[in-house]
């Protein structure tokens, strides 16, 4: 089995999610190989390689920046081609994801979206696990032999560890032929949202979010103290995005971002299905309400019924204390 995966860099410094794919790419394929494209794409060799890629495929004319996916689509097509791989694995953001439903059509590819862990099965096929229906349930997914899968692996699904000893991954550059169509689009402006110091809600290893239960917009100065204090990202249910008590870009659920990190803190969050269906998949869920049945309990690893206004100040004195 060969495996192409979409790895994404900021100037030739890997991103977290891509060394975590490439990781489970390490696991279960014979050959793994990346592509890359715009600014540094090529300076992504030894990070790939260190996580265990053979080949880097890259693309930095400037034609393919921005968010305009015909010219990634390009690049992707001709990774494809380039790597002879059978298995696409990619992030499962919607940037990449739009880039990628593209490519999945035009080939006739099997899709697996939001997978949360890869297997082989008795056939050799790969298989990919996900939560499905608000994540009340688990499906099993494997695409039809003979057919390329295309599979969106979730942030945090996977611990990224390198392989120890490798070098940099080859780095093939691509001649990729962007025609008339895939320049259709032109983006005239992009507004970036400043999150400050915090990492990416998707990509974070902990999340501490708010709910209705804060009372108002000052109450997610305790949330941030709190995410600040774990190194973390804040989140935000609808209830609190919707009162404008929190940016919307900070919402978690179905009509929001899905995120898995490795610790979630819910505080004043009922739990309603909605919001659960972006959060449930956590590695370990903690949960702070004055309700002892809320249903956000029912999912909780851990839960503390009390006033949040009490426990949040004296968790973060606690953390700062052990950490300081």
């Amino acid at each position: 089995m060969t495996m192409l995966v979409v790895v994404e860099h900021d100037e030739g410094t890997l991103g977290k999610v891509s060394g975590q794919i490439l990781t489970a790419a390490r696991g279960l394929a014979d050959d793994v190989h990346a592509v890359a494209w715009g600014p540094g794409a090529a300076d992504v060799a030894g990070q790939v390689g260190a996580f265990g890629g053979s080949t880097v495929h890259v693309f930095d004319d400037p034609v393919v920046t921005g968010y305009a996916t015909g010219p990634q689509v390009a690049v992707v097509a001709a990774a494809l081609d380039a790597s002879g791989a059978d298995t696409l694995l990619y992030p499962a953001d919607p940037f990449v994801t739009d880039v990628v439903a593209t490519v999945a059509v035009a080939r006739g590819a099997g899709v697996v979206t939001d997978a949360v862990d890869l297997d082989v099965d008795d056939d050799g096929g790969l298989v990919a696990t996900k939560a499905i229906f608000g994540g009340d349930m688990i499906s099993t997914c494997r695409v039809k032999p003979g057919l390329l899968a295309c599979l969106g692996v979730k942030a945090n699904a996977f611990t990224g560890e390198e392989a120890g000893g490798g070098g940099p991954a080859e780095v093939d550059v691509l001649e990729v032929a962007v025609d008339d169509a895939a320049r259709a689009i032109e983006v005239v402006e992009v507004v970036e949202q400043s999150s400050g110091n915090r990492p990416e809600m998707t990509e974070a290893s902990i999340i501490a979010a708010g709910g209705r239960g804060l009372g108002d917009a000052d109450g997610f100065r305790l949330i941030e103290h709190l995410a600040d204090a774990l190194g973390g990202a804040v989140g935000a249910s609808r209830a609190a995005t919707d009162a404008g008590w929190y940016p919307h870009q900070h919402q978690i659920g179905q009509t929001g971002k899905t995120v898995a990190p490795q610790l979630y803190i819910g505080s004043g969050i009922s739990g309603a299905i909605q919001h659960r269906a972006g959060m449930q998949t956590s590695q370990l869920i903690a949960a702070i309400n004055t309700d002892g049945d809320a249903p956000i309990f029912s999912i909780a690893d851990f839960g503390v019924v009390g006033d949040l206004h009490t426990v949040i100040p004296a968790l973060i004195d606690e953390i700062e204390q052990r950490t300081g």
